[in-house]
């Protein structure tokens, strides 16, 4: 979820939204140009209110960078931060979880400015740092999940944007009546159908092939040796060719088994702007997301979902669970199993083998799932809901 689309969408309802974060920094881990490090800033950003924070800029695997970058800014938040909206009338605070590190200056805003707690919930503590790689321990796990159970006693409601998410808290002791499940939007002035642009194609090789495109990080938890694993099996249908746009940790490893494997339908663009991914997408016969085999990813919804949907393209999804259910349910593409490079390879044969008018009802199916059930004028309208309930009664 586009956070700053949440704060525009309330400030256009009428009301007067806040925000308080750090200097940007994410995610490259180091602060954007135009931005300098200093007690705190507020701006103007489309009519809401931002106060910007120090912190230490980091964006690793580094358990003890990582620990300074939420750490410091968990303190920006109690010290500075108190101090420039201590004088604010809230109604109601919304926190962004993980890290949960913003639990403890969230509950000391809440008690001082006397406003109840709305958190939202994208990520799952411990278990999303361990499916990362992030070298935690038994005593770290423990002392996580206690914090987990403090914090989630203090919200009034917590939103999570997967209803295995939901699960998963009432898995950990959460009242199920405290939880709300609000799914994430594409950014529907980046991602939105439009038509094949054959100049673009040309410059990047994408002429003349049936493209298996994926757009993204390309990094351990996306597990995209899968994919050339499967671009291997495919070698004797020579228009299939894979796609992969973006950059990441793992990049150099994929295209070093690339060449090892002497494949030549696996293609390496560049990462692109932002909004010009829409017009890459269009070029796309199929659209993938693969995340690595983790119980957490069963329950995530990845934000690829969303964006592919509202693409209008039929996608491959390679994330088992509630991802897999979304692009079902939508008839928006086809499924199977992660790190399982001949299911993906199988998969990729029956969209090729598939008649083209066909592939292009699963885009249009899915498009339209997304304009019923996704945008974000309907989960805006959700959210204030929630936040009106919870301004409504006592903590």
């Amino acid at each position: 979820m586009n956070l700053a689309a949440v704060a525009e969408g309330l400030q256009a309802k009428g009301h007067v939204v806040t925000v308080m974060t750090g200097f940007p920094n994410h995610p490259f881990g180091r602060i954007y140009d135009g931005y300098g490090m200093r007690p705190w800033q507020w701006d103007d950003v489309r009519g809401v209110r931002v106060l910007r924070l120090p912190l230490f800029p980091d964006h690793s695997l580094s358990a003890a960078r990582r620990a300074l970058n939420y750490g410091s800014f968990a303190l920006s938040a109690m010290t500075l931060g108190l101090l420039n909206v201590r004088s604010i009338e809230a109604d109601v605070l919304y926190v962004y979880l993980p890290p949960l590190t913003m639990a403890a200056p969230a509950a000391l805003l809440g008690r001082l400015l006397r406003a109840p707690l709305v958190y939202w919930i994208t990520d799952l503590w411990p278990e999303s740092l361990n499916a990362a790689g992030a070298p935690i321990g038994p005593r770290a796990v423990r002392a996580i999940r206690n914090l987990e159970d403090w914090a989630y006693r203090r919200a009034k409601t917590i939103c999570v944007n997967s209803p295995g998410f939901k699960h998963n808290l009432i898995g950990k002791g959460v009242p199920a009546g405290k939880i709300e499940v609000v799914m994430d939007w594409a950014d529907e002035t980046l991602f939105f159908p439009t038509k094949p642009d054959l100049s673009l194609a040309q410059e990047f090789g994408l002429a003349g092939k049936f493209n298996v495109v994926y757009g993204g990080n390309l990094g351990a938890v996306q597990c995209l040796d899968t994919v050339v694993l499967a671009a291997r099996l495919l070698q004797d249908l020579s228009d299939i060719q894979f796609v992969l746009i973006g950059d990441g940790t793992d990049e150099q490893n994929l295209k070093s088994r690339v060449a090892e494997y002497k494949l030549d339908n696996v293609r390496f663009v560049p990462r692109q702007p932002p909004e010009k991914m829409h017009r890459f997408f269009a070029l796309a016969d199929v659209l993938l997301v693969h995340l690595k085999r983790e119980p957490i990813f069963e329950m995530q919804v990845p934000s690829k979902i969303t964006a592919y949907l509202a693409c209008g393209r039929p996608i491959l999804c390679a994330v088992p669970g509630v991802a897999a259910g979304i692009v079902r349910d939508a008839r928006g593409g086809v499924t199977c199993p992660s790190e399982d490079p001949p299911a993906m390879a199988e998969q990729i044969r029956i969209l090729h083998a598939m008649p083209a008018p066909e592939r292009e009802a699963m885009g249009q199916a899915g498009r339209q799932a997304y304009l019923e059930k996704y945008t974000r004028s309907l989960q805006v309208d959700r959210i204030e809901a929630i936040l009106r309930q919870a301004a409504g009664g006592s903590q």
